[in-house]
């Protein structure tokens, strides 16, 4: 007996050790499952862009949206490339309906209402997410770059960065047309004269990149606060008004070792002044001037004194695709919150 006792005395402080006891209060119930590891279907939801807003992927709607959040029955997942296939596991059965996460979608997207759906053990379901974009009868997936010599690649030997844009908007959506406007020699002024007989054309989108000639006007030269900024102020309102969407860069810096360090002041100074006119008027900033001045060697960029060689162009194709595609002024930037910006006006 006596043994007994001395081996219940023995295993009962390790017992109260593993319950929580010797001190510590009352263990609670035991741990829910995380959600990585709740049982339930899967749920493949496909982001697609309806075109024509009928509610519907037609067959001849062939672009997908990657890497837009969507939640459906408490669980999220990121939309693929290629698919926009989002695969949402863990999903409860019952009747679902898919949400998005607004502040993932690409510039100027919108997620159309999304009907409720049955999701069954263990089968899950399958559903297409509408988005849409406020271009009333432009082209869809014609994107218009409009500017000077440097928008039509001189300088450098494989068309400059509406090419490449075109092939990266391609990989990302599933395809794209980027049109070349662009205009040797011209300047804002003229930009203004322009915009209106190019938007004829009628694009989904307008990509401005123009002010470098400004700095040869007499009025500008070494003087920022010249008419560059209210140019392309009205360059965006007509953008604006024709309903295609905007996405407007900075001026991109001039070669270093071809020109006076007051041209590239310039440069900065203007574009100090037209960030913030972007974002009042409700058009995108592609911030290609800090593109460029985040490289070691800004003069290995460009093939003359301002036209950029392809490595040049390369980095504004990367900032236009990472505004466009991803909501981001440089590609090293995060993402913008897009309720920041006003559209439409």
């Amino acid at each position: 007996m006596k043994k007994f006792l001395r081996a219940v005395l023995i295993l009962l402080p390790a017992s109260l050790a593993a319950c929580g006891g010797g001190g510590g209060s009352p263990s609670g119930p035991n741990p829910v499952p995380s959600p990585s590891t709740a049982p339930g279907a899967t749920v493949v939801a496909t982001l697609y862009y309806d075109e024509n807003g009928n509610g519907r992927a037609d067959a001849e709607e062939t672009i997908r949206v990657p890497d837009v959040e969507v939640t459906v029955g408490g669980r999220s997942a990121r939309s693929e490339k290629g698919t926009g296939r989002a695969v949402v596991t863990g999903v409860p059965a019952g009747m679902q309906t898919v949400t998005v996460r607004a502040e993932t979608l690409p510039p100027f997207y919108a997620a159309e209402a999304s009907a409720p759906f049955q999701v069954a053990l263990p089968d899950g379901a399958q559903t297409m997410v509408g988005l849409t974009l406020p271009i009333q009868g432009n082209e869809p997936n014609v994107y218009m770059a409009f500017g000077d010599s440097i928008t039509r690649g001189d300088g450098g030997t494989a068309g400059g960065y509406p090419r490449d844009l075109q092939n990266r908007l391609a990989a990302q959506f599933g395809g794209a047309i980027v049109t070349v406007h662009g205009a040797e020699a011209t300047n804002s002024w003229e930009a203004v004269e322009r915009i209106k007989r190019h938007l004829a054309s009628n694009p989904a989108y307008t990509l401005i990149l123009y002010g470098t000639n400004d700095w040869n006007a007499p009025e500008c030269q070494d003087k920022p606060n010249c008419p560059t900024v209210d140019n392309l102020r009205a360059v965006v309102q007509a953008v604006k008004a024709a309903r295609s969407l905007p996405f407007i860069s900075t001026i991109i810096p001039a070669n270093p070792s071809m020109n006076p360090a007051s041209r590239n002041k310039w440069v900065s100074d203007v574009n100090a002044l037209l960030r913030p006119m972007a974002q009042q008027e409700g058009a995108f900033l592609v911030d290609s001037e800090k593109t460029f001045l985040a490289q070691r060697d800004l003069t290995s960029l460009f093939s003359d004194h301002v036209h950029p060689n392809d490595a040049g162009y390369t980095l504004i194709s990367q900032t236009f695709f990472e505004a466009i595609a991803h909501g981001r002024a440089t590609p090293a930037a995060s993402a913008q919150t897009w309720s920041f910006f006003r559209w439409p006006r």
